[in-house]
């Protein structure tokens, strides 16, 4: 299945519905399958010790796997998260950019599954794992 909105289209559709987290996050690549987003680390994602506080971990993960969704489903603002499970494996290397690398493993009608590995910018060790379900509205 063709993707029905560019990387583009996502990120302008993003700031539209999503305006608070402007300026957060930053689409790389959009593909059918894949999604590569990064958190543009700020100090006020950081925790105590300087490194990426896990809310902010969640919240790259969980975005990351909206964007995927919304490529492949289209203008669907209120398609949700209905669970996901994080595993926090490592501490993000402080200073630098978190990436998100996710995939779609599933895309049915009413749910959508993915997974999404984050790494810190420069780094292959994963700090941590995430696995989303998207519920998606139905068309009216």
């Amino acid at each position: 299945m063709a993707l029905a909105l560019t990387r583009d289209e996502v990120a302008e559709f993003l700031d539209e519905v999503f305006p608070q987290v402007r300026g957060d996050f930053r689409i790389d690549a959009l593909s059918e399958t894949h999604v590569t987003m990064r958190l543009l680390a700020h100090d006020r994602h950081l925790r105590p010790g300087g490194t990426v506080s896990g809310p902010a971990m969640f919240s790259l993960a969980d975005v990351a796997a909206y964007v995927i969704v919304l490529g492949r489903i289209g203008r669907k603002a209120l398609a949700v998260t209905t669970n996901c499970s994080i595993d926090f494996m490592r501490k993000p290397v402080s200073g630098v950019d978190l990436i998100a690398e996710g995939r779609i493993l599933k895309l049915g009608r009413q749910l959508a599954v993915v997974d999404v590995l984050l790494h810190s910018e420069g780094s292959e060790a994963a700090v941590a794992r995430a696995s989303l379900t998207y519920a998606i509205p139905p068309d009216r």
